[in-house]
């Protein structure tokens, strides 16, 4: 028996599983709708007038002027297709408002939604698989970045393209550095290498750094040790069933982390990177752990004042090199299956649009993500951007030294926000000693493993 939609059942399970706060679903169509045959989107009943394709997308600020431009420059270049771009705020309200316009005929034709929010997107059957374009238009998926597509890969099938992709790296001082006596070409690579520094940096009131209490840099540094964060390989082969992130790998790293702050070495900012970035500019921390997308407005907010360095994220120790990596962060585009067919496959044309060299080495340069097309590095416009923020080789050779695994694929479950949100609270529990490591972690995969479970039965009703 097919089962049913899954906003057609318990739609309270599956809010507090997807969103705090999140509105109630509505209904919509299953989700197998097989894409026109037709590559451009045109068929021989078309009318003359351009196809309409709305995209929700979540850039604010100048990422969405930039989105804003490129869309005017795919409206222009050809007329068959117009494409009208819609901010609906950040990606947790803009996936809001995509569940409560589900099935009401009033959503977009494609949609961005952050890499978290795959495993919902996927069981909420609204949505076109865009492998079935891939497949039916012969697009050649290995001019594509391997590493970044296998994020949003399952079961051998691509289900969204890539859009805006990053993932973590070290920052550093390099003055800092050179006046502490390290040497700011080797900048350091282990745990131990990490702590080493600080206690050198920390002096004149600069602290050797601050990381922000941020889960995604938790389940980074995890994967950089092969470590996964859930079961049934990351709910990769399975839904996944039991939080792993107080698993032995998780409980030293937190403890590291945990020890560089009592030591005084390191300094606790919170949860918010956009405090540790201006910390860091201002010369207050020597070290920190943030987005490659940062990278040109954390050099810009430095503005000379010292030099920046960027370094890998460590390894626990020397054993774990060459072993896992970093994952993708950032979000990519997903297309709706409850429109027509020369709708989707106007929706293809457009996203075909965004994976062309000059496009990506543009939306590169203008914000700081990944290209995902390989041959933008060989654009003169990203050429000229390497050579001015040289930086930014790190975070391609970090990419592109990532061993593919479920692992460094990533975590994927339907309650991600929410097990984000308790694995932060047990960092800080940690961090600011109310709780031992073991026995926050421990509270917060309890908690996650009860709502993954929670949410598994909502999906199998």
């Amino acid at each position: 028996m097919k089962r049913k939609p899954i906003w057609t059942r318990t739609w309270g399970l599956l809010a507090l599983s997807l969103f705090v706060f999140l509105a109630a679903c509505g209904g919509g169509a299953s989700q197998g709708s097989e894409p026109a045959s037709a590559a451009d989107g045109s068929s021989s009943e078309a009318s003359t007038s351009p196809v309409k394709v709305v995209w929700w997308h979540s850039m604010s600020g100048e990422l969405g002027e930039t989105v804003d431009n490129l869309v005017k420059q795919f409206n222009e270049s050809q007329s068959d297709v117009q494409v009208q771009a819609v901010y609906q705020g950040e990606y947790d309200e803009g996936l809001n408002k995509f569940k409560t316009a589900m099935g009401s005929g009033s959503g977009p034709t494609m949609m961005q939604t952050y890499e978290v929010g795959s495993r919902f997107m996927i069981d909420s059957q609204a949505i076109t698989p865009m492998q079935q374009f891939i497949d039916a238009d012969k697009f050649d998926l290995s001019q594509l970045e391997e590493n970044i597509l296998a994020y949003y890969t399952f079961d051998n099938k691509l289900y969204s393209m890539p859009f805006n992709t990053s993932n973590p790296i070290l920052y550093y001082n390099k003055d800092a550095f050179k006046a502490a006596g390290l040497d700011p070409e080797h900048p350091p690579t282990t745990y131990a290498g990490i702590e080493a520094a600080a206690q050198k940096l920390s002096k004149d009131g600069q602290s050797g750094g601050a990381f922000p209490i941020y889960s995604w840099l938790m389940e980074q540094l995890l994967a950089n040790q092969d470590a996964q964060l859930l079961n049934n390989n990351n709910g990769r082969s399975a839904l996944a069933t039991e939080s792993l992130v107080n698993s032995q790998a998780a409980v030293d790293t937190l403890t590291w982390w945990k020890k560089l702050v009592d030591d005084k070495v390191m300094i606790n900012l919170g949860r918010k990177t956009d405090d540790t970035k201006k910390a860091f500019a201002a010369g207050q921390i020597a070290m920190t752990m943030d987005s490659t997308a940062s990278l040109r407005g954390i050099v810009n907010s430095v503005g000379g004042k010292f030099e920046v360095g960027t370094a890998p994220i460590p390894k626990p120790s020397d054993e774990y090199k060459g072993k896992g990596g970093v994952i993708v962060g950032g979000a990519s585009l997903w297309i709706m299956n409850d429109k027509s067919e020369a709708e989707q496959q106007a929706a293809w044309k457009f996203i075909k649009f965004l994976t062309e060299p000059s496009t990506q080495a543009y939306w590169h340069v203008n914000t700081g993500y990944f290209p995902i097309t390989k041959k933008a590095y060989d654009e003169e416009l990203v050429k000229e951007n390497m050579k001015k923020y040289p930086q930014f080789e790190t975070a391609v050779t970090q990419l592109h030294d990532t061993k593919i695994d479920p692992a460094t694929q990533g975590a994927v479950m339907g309650i991600f926000p929410e097990a984000r949100q308790l694995t932060e609270t047990a960092m800080e529990e940690a961090i600011n000693g109310s709780k031992t490591p073991k026995e926050a972690l421990d509270n917060a995969a309890a908690q996650i493993t009860q709502k993954l479970q929670d949410y598994n039965d909502s999906i199998a009703q």
